[in-house]
Formats: structure tokens, C-alpha cells, sequence
């Protein structure tokens, strides 16, 4: 038996290397972790309390294949309260995890063959998924005179109009936003154009100036992914959500009862509770805050000088080309040889910036602190 086609697509490296991360530190070596993009913290105590809760009531059966409407009531107030913005519960599906609703998103919309147009650096599962479904992901190069971001200018250039943009602001890896009148000149070019527009915001809520900006703000006529894993401090729950217009409710509807039947039970329970316990999130926030700064002081000292401008999220993006092209072994090495783990930049990028390195800033400021004592040493050597 061989496997299809559709499964021959890239790995995800940086998994390949949390997996000899977690092997060092199962035979005793003291590991520092900046590769998993997950928060270092657990969920809030209340999420907790209220996922026992739900145990204990026997609330663990199905749910509506779109959700419990108490959880999209909900994420709707959510939106009027953080964006200004009217969203009738009934264009919320609840998914499991963001990437249940990739998954969704990219199948209610695109046929075999379309294209999806994207920024790199981008999220190593964008292309994958995309393929994996029997799409095209057309990969547009970025550099920091646009904050690591597609304008309408680079959907201009190409040859073919793409059926699909896919942003994200925050963006993994680098950590970048979209500026609001970019964001807006995205979505109006989308919309003159005919072109399915999706704006990933899983990492709204952790921004270091101003607020992110959703792409709801602009246009009902998009399709947003979010989910609880990052801000809310929720990763392993596995528990995310869409809004998506009207005319796609019935058949995304339809896509989830088959492919999912329903997001997990205890884990819809535990989101209700984490729209409650926003000042200890924001709190994780301002120490996020607080590792990026030490980060942003340290590493250039160490020659890592050329970093994408960490506006959001919680990783840096450093440039070693004047050091290697090969990203991957010297992750490798880094790990090897000072237990440092990072995600090489050939993970989120194919092309001529793949000589880029992210560190994830999410975990305890302690591993910080030990992970720059430690790359102090060894960087000067390489």
C-alpha cells in the first residue's frame, strides 16, 4: 500500500524538532523550548473549572454540527465588544481547532484547481492544506518594506488572478500587522475582483501597540478564522471558530456534520468561560511583552540584527544569512549542542529567506533569560 498524492506534502519541521527536543529532555538534558508557538501557561482556572463542571453534568454528548449557539452568541458579543462590528451568531461555526476550520473554509468556497494566493513567510499548514485538498497555493515574495505582508500590488503582478487570498495579522512567523488602511485596500481589491478573501486572526489580543484590526471591520464578505489556542491561553482543547457570510452557513453546515459531526463537548463548555477571565490574559500579554523586549535587546548584541518587526504575536524572526542558508541544520545544531530549540525558517519559507530562524517568546521569562546566556556563548562560535 503507498500513500496518495494528496499526502505528499512537506513536513512540519518544526515538529520533527519539539520531537528530539522532547527525546533530549527524556534522558535528562535541560531543554529550552522557543520552537512550539503554544502560550508556556495553562488554560485560565475558570476554563478548567468549567470543563469539570461539564464532566461532572455529563455535558460530553454531541453538539449542533455549527456549535452550541451559547458558545457563537457569545464570540457575536465578542466582536461588537473588541470591533465595533454586528455579527449575527448564526455566521459563527465553532471548529475543532483553526485548522478544522481551514479545513472547512477552504472547502466551502474553492473547487479542485483553484488557487489560493498567500504571503511568504507564511504558516507552513497554509500550503499544505491547501494542497493536501487539491488546490494551488500561489506563494508571493514579501520583504520588510511591507512588514512581511501582500499589498494589492503584489496580487496585480500576477498573471492570473487568484480565486482566494489568504493574510494573517499578527502572522506567523514574523510576528508583523497589517496596517488598518492596507487591510482595507486588501479587502475592497478582493471584493472589485471577485476574489474569495480569509483573514487569519488567531493572534488578535496580542499586540504591543495597536490593536489588531479584523478584517469584519471592512467587509461582511469575507471569511475570518480565529480560534482559542493563543490568546486564550488554549491550545491542547482544540477549539476554534469561523465567521463566514450567510450564503456559506448551510454548506459549511453540511461539510462539519460529515467530516466532524461536532466540535468536543468539554471543550465549548471550557470557551465560554474564557470570554470572562480577559485581565489575567491580558496580563500573559504584558509578559509576552516582556520577553520580546529582552530579546529585542540581547540578540542583536549576539550579530542577530536583521528581525522582522514583532508587532504581534509571540515570536521573533531573525535573519542568519550572514551566518548559514541552511536553517534547518542550524537549528539542528543549536538544539544539539546548547539545547536551544527553535523552528528553522526553511519551515515557513521555500524560497530566498529561508536563512531565517523563529523563536517562539511564549513560555516563562526564566527560559528566556537561559536561552540568550546560552546562545551568548555559542552564536560568537558559528
Amino acid at each position: 500500500m503507498k500513500p496518495s498524492k494528496r499526502a505528499d506534502i512537506s513536513p512540519f519541521l518544526v515538529m520533527d524538532l519539539l520531537d528530539k527536543a522532547n527525546a533530549y529532555q527524556a534522558e535528562g538534558r535541560d531543554i529550552v523550548h522557543l520552537e512550539a508557538g503554544q502560550p508556556g501557561t495553562p488554560a485560565p482556572l475558570a476554563v478548567r473549572q468549567a470543563a469539570k463542571q461539564a464532566i461532572e453534568d455529563d455535558l460530553i454528548g454531541y453538539t449542533e454540527a455549527l456549535g452550541r449557539p451559547s458558545l457563537r452568541r457569545r464570540i457575536s458579543e465578542y466582536y461588537k465588544t473588541i470591533y465595533g462590528v454586528d455579527i449575527a451568531p448564526e455566521r459563527v461555526v465553532i471548529t475543532t481547532g483553526s485548522s478544522a476550520g481551514f479545513v472547512l473554509a477552504f472547502l466551502s468556497v474553492f473547487d479542485t484547481g483553484d488557487s489560493v494566493a498567500m504571503g511568504a513567510p507564511y504558516y507552513p499548514a497554509y500550503p499544505n492544506i491547501l494542497k493536501g485538498l487539491g488546490y494551488e497555493p500561489v506563494v508571493l515574495d514579501t520583504g520588510p518594506e511591507t512588514a512581511f505582508q501582500i499589498t494589492p500590488d503584489h496580487l496585480k503582478s500576477l498573471s492570473k488572478k487568484p480565486d482566494g487570498v489568504l493574510v494573517a495579522s499578527p502572522a506567523n512567523p514574523t510576528g508583523s500587522m497589517i496596517a488598518p488602511d492596507q487591510l482595507q485596500a486588501l479587502t475592497s481589491y478582493c471584493a472589485q475582483n471577485a476574489i474569495t478573501f480569509l483573514s487569519d486572526e488567531i493572534y488578535h489580543g496580542i499586540t504591543y501597540g495597536e490593536r489588531a484590526h479584523s478584517a469584519l471591520e471592512y467587509s461582511n464578505d469575507v471569511i475570518v478564522i480565529n480560534s482559542f489556542s493563543k490568546y486564550f491561553s488554549m491550545t491542547g482543547w482544540r477549539i476554534g471558530w469561523l465567521v463566514v457570510p450567510e450564503t456559506l452557513i448551510r454548506a459549511i453546515e453540511r461539510l462539519s456534520q460529515n467530516f466532524y459531526i461536532s466540535v468536543p463537548a468539554v471543550s465549548q463548555s471550557a470557551a465560554m468561560a474564557a470570554f470572562d477571565e480577559t485581565l489575567g490574559l491580558d496580563e500573559l500579554v504584558r509578559g509576552y511583552r516582556r520577553n520580546r523586549d529582552l530579546l529585542l535587546s540581547e540578540l542583536p548584541k549576539m550579530g542577530l540584527r536583521d528581525i522582522a518587526p514583532p508587532d504581534g504575536a509571540f515570536y521573533l524572526y531573525a535573519d542568519i544569512s550572514h551566518i548559514t542558508n541552511d536553517s534547518l541544520s542550524f537549528c539542528q545544531s543549536m538544539l544539539d549542542e546548547i539545547g536551544v530549540a527553535a523552528t528553522p525558517g526553511i519551515d515557513f519559507d521555500r524560497g530566498s529567506r529561508a536563512a531565517r530562524v523563529r523563536f517562539s517568546y511564549a513560555g516563562a521569562h526564566e527560559d528566556i533569560e537561559k536561552a540568550l546566556e546560552r546562545l551568548a556563548h555559542w552564536l560568537p562560535k558559528r
